[in-house]
């Protein structure tokens, strides 16, 4: 199976920000208010949304930061993945 957003919509997959101590101790996934990033896995063709010509800003494999609270989480064949609007993505990561 595999998700095909609608819309502006574009499917997530949440990256998990590794953190290493001043002793060198790595600390998986640490959850504090840090920026959440993704990864694009698909995105919507966009159109007509709302009466708004929306172009796509974003394509598959882009890293991206996004609104800590966006979208809706989705799991799917034991992944869990995010979908959000465009809008609710903040930035590219180059």
């Amino acid at each position: 199976m595999k998700l095909v957003p609608l819309g502006d919509k574009v499917v997530l997959k949440k990256l998990v920000a590794e953190e290493t101590t001043k002793s060198g101790i790595v600390l998986p996934g640490q959850d504090k208010e840090k920026p959440a990033q993704g990864e694009v896995i698909a995105v919507g063709p966009g159109g007509v949304v709302d009466g708004k010509e929306v172009v796509m800003q974003v394509k598959a494999g882009d890293k991206v930061v996004y609104s800590r609270y966006a979208g809706t989480e989705v799991e799917l064949d034991g992944e869990k993945f995010l979908v959000v609007k465009q809008g609710d993505i903040l930035a590219i990561i180059e």
